[in-house]
């Protein structure tokens, strides 16, 4: 259910990099090639005649790229690049050119020239690391935006430098969030705080494990925009991750009224509702899931949710659906096996979980299935092995204990039964009636052998 800010920066890498160039914005919004060097005119100091004639062609093309008049421009620069090939500034340019022409691969082509002909140009770096992460080759656009924030920007600014720290921490994000949250720091070093910084800020501090943090964060963006979806989700998120369930429910509902309708906050609502064990999440969901049949998220949910309310054959028919779409799925290989126990279909639940254990080995909820179902199977053999891998994955409770007492009775392992049964009652502790009456018997009769 948990959706995430899709790469913010990168999606639209190059978008306002020209904000502080008079020249108009690309297509594709490459960094401002003017900031690379001045035409002739402008610059201090005596020039020599083919500096003179490199500043004043490149210059003409400049113009040319602040009209938008790309075809010129791509033909001017082609023209001296052919005498030129090494030229960091006209290579640059071009790859300004082919970048707001879609031409993606010549763009990328030029600037990796740009770079290879002047290794220490910012703009260079910050462009093709951008173009890069926009095409979503994320891993060789790291190196160059990570160059990109070691480099003087220039005339270009801390803005643009900021920026190749922001687009880090969108690459960052998804694989460590903890560098991602000092890439974030460092932008704001340099340029003020954004609403999508802030955003960013939160999504990582959930990914860290703190939601505290990230709850604050998203009411900072909600203080300034009150019908942000994005907050209103985070923070619907955030707050069910730290239990406050009925704070939840009022944040959301609050954001439902003025954004009505919206299925993330839809179903964020229903599991702070359901959360409470209030009735009103099931119809809830299921006028979601009538709305958007295809959502497998709400399907999912509406799985749970039935099959927390009892109902675990119509709970069944949407897992089913789901798993005719994912078979390798463990968590709804797990949940399928549940519903499969809930109608004593023991044999079915078996076969699930034993797939779930093959696809998820270090799933202790799979292993737990499997043990129940095994036992209830009279695969008592089955049921003690998966107690075993169980063990080292999840403390013992008094089911487990349970679990392994009728096996090892039920195999004649006297001594063992023994050990469990008692283990079981001082776990239980009265809460399983039915169950400790029946280990008391056994242990009479297991007991009085001795």
């Amino acid at each position: 259910m948990r959706f995430s800010v899709v790469i913010l920066l990168l999606a639209c890498s190059t978008s306002a990099v020209r904000a502080q160039s008079s020249v108009p914005a690309a297509p594709l919004e490459p960094v401002d090639s003017s900031s690379q060097s001045q035409p002739a005119e402008s610059q201090p100091g005596p020039l020599s005649t083919a500096a003179r004639q490199e500043a004043q062609e490149v210059a003409e093309a400049e113009g040319l790229i602040g009209k938008a008049e790309w075809n010129a421009a791509e033909t001017k620069l082609a023209a001296w690049l052919a005498g030129h090939p090494d030229d960091p500034r006209a290579l640059f340019d071009a790859g300004y050119v082919a970048d707001a022409k879609d031409k993606l691969d010549d763009a990328a082509g030029f600037y990796r020239r740009a770079v290879k002909a002047d290794p220490q140009n910012f703009e260079s770096h910050l462009s093709l690391g951008l173009l890069l992460a926009r095409r979503g080759k994320l891993e060789e656009a790291r190196p160059e935006l990570n160059t990109a924030t070691q480099l003087d920007p220039g005339d270009a600014g801390p803005a643009l430098k900021a920026r190749a720290w922001r687009s880090l921490a969108q690459i960052d994000r998804s694989t460590d969030p903890a560098q991602a949250s000092t890439d974030l720091l460092e932008a704001l070093k340099l340029s003020p705080e954004t609403p999508r910084d802030t955003l960013l800020a939160a999504e990582l501090a959930e990914a860290t494990n703190q939601p505290a943090a990230a709850e604050a964060a998203y009411r900072r963006v909600l203080a300034k925009d009150a019908r942000n979806t994005e907050a209103n989700a985070g923070l619907g998120h955030a707050l069910i991750a730290q239990k406050k369930y009925p704070e939840a429910e009022t944040a959301l509902r609050a954001a439902l009224e003025q954004i009505p309708g919206d299925p993330t906050l839809t179903a964020e609502l229903a599991t702070a509702l359901a959360a409470q064990d209030k009735g009103e999440a099931l119809p809830l969901l299921q006028r979601l899931h009538d709305a958007h049949p295809d959502d497998e998220n709400v399907t999912r949910m509406l799985a749970e949710v039935m099959a927390e309310a009892g109902d675990a054959e119509g709970s069944d028919r949407y897992y089913s659906i789901l798993l005719s779409a994912h078979p390798n799925d463990a968590g709804l290989l797990i949940a399928h096996g549940q519903n499969q126990i809930r109608q004593q279909h023991f044999l079915q639940a078996l076969q699930a979980f034993q797939k779930a254990t093959e696809l998820a080995p270090s799933d202790g909820d799979a292993w737990s299935g499997l043990a129940f179902a095994a036992s209830k199977s009279n695969q008592h053999s089955v049921a003690l092995h998966a107690l075993t891998v169980r063990s080292k994955l999840l403390p013992e409770n008094a089911s487990t204990y349970f679990l392994w007492a009728t096996s090892y009775d039920t195999l004649h392992d006297r001594v063992a039964a023994i050990s469990y049964y008692h283990h079981f009652l001082e776990a239980a502790a009265g809460k399983y009636p039915d169950q400790e009456w029946q280990a008391r018997q056994r242990l009479l009769v297991l007991e009085k052998k001795q």
